[in-house]
């Protein structure tokens, strides 16, 4: 259930947001065996496949191949062009079950789109944007990832909306247990940290978490990790200093744009307000 809330001269609410996010699913079919593992009687109808986004819950961590630079990508026009192909092995398959060519999969919380796929393993293409902004680019030949499938449209979603849309790259500036839980304070840039706010939402590297502490003078804030999602997550496996990708609650970022909006609207009425106020007092003089 979503909260129906109209924010007066905004002309956005909180159950349009959600409407945005939820209907942002891709329509496809699964197609027949093509260059990849059929999932089925090749056979049967093809089966139509609804999904929207992430969940930020990670299925399996997966391992990677390989981080390559194809040379030859042949690109929509027939000609040729220089491309970036990451190939990511999951252990036990369950990321590639019910896949197909342009399906979907989380890579450290980035959306990719699968080109090629077989049962344990999968590639993908990396635009330089991607690279840009997350932390792939860093990757190497047995380095662990989290992976998750996007979700189906009527899936059960045990974390929050995850776009897959990596904002910025952060930084894990200290690791400490408490009991068995581990506490891990990352920093980020102040662009980001706008949106992170105490008991909110935020995915790090593809896991939705929770906030718990936030300090925005100095750019950083904390979560806390139980025993069972250290064993599940590749954050745990990373030293002070690392890289991980972090994406904004996406309600957070279309919230402010809404605000932001009537906010302007304000100041051109408290303008127009002031110079009427100027000039009924000229016209009493």
């Amino acid at each position: 259930d979503f909260l129906i809330c109209q924010m007066t001269g905004g002309h956005i609410s909180l159950f349009v947001l959600a409407s945005l996010v939820i209907n942002a699913h891709v329509d496809a079919f699964v197609p027949p065996k093509k260059g990849g593992v059929s999932r089925g009687d090749d056979d049967a109808p093809r089966k139509k496949v609804v999904r929207q986004m992430f969940s930020g819950i990670v299925e399996e961590m997966g391992e990677v191949v390989s981080l390559t630079t194809n040379p030859a990508l042949t690109l929509w026009d027939g000609s040729v062009g220089e491309g970036t192909e990451l190939v990511v092995r999951s252990p036990s398959g369950v990321i590639l079950e019910g896949s197909y060519e342009g399906a979907s999969i989380a890579i450290n919380g980035v959306c990719t789109t699968v080109v090629v796929f077989d049962e344990h393993t999968f590639k993908v293409g990396l635009a330089p944007e991607t690279l840009r902004r997350s932390n792939l680019g860093e990757l190497s030949s047995g380095r662990p990832v989290n992976l998750e499938r996007s979700l189906p449209a009527d899936g059960r979603n045990s974390g929050h909306f995850v776009q897959g849309h990596v904002d910025c790259t952060g930084t894990i500036l200290s690791k400490e247990f408490e009991g068995e839980s581990l506490w891990i304070k990352v920093g980020a840039p102040k662009e980001l940290m706008r949106f992170v706010v105490p008991k909110g939402f935020i995915a790090v590297d593809g896991t939705s978490l929770t906030v718990c502490d936030v300090n925005h003078s100095e750019g950083w804030f904390t979560f806390m990790l139980v025993a069972f999602s250290q064993q599940k997550i590749v954050v745990p496996l990373k030293d002070v200093g690392a890289t991980v990708n972090l994406e904004a609650d996406v309600f957070g970022k279309y919230v402010e744009r809404s605000v932001s909006a009537l906010v302007d609207r304000v100041d051109v009425l408290e303008k127009q307000v002031q110079a009427l106020i100027a000039a009924a007092g000229e016209t009493s003089k």
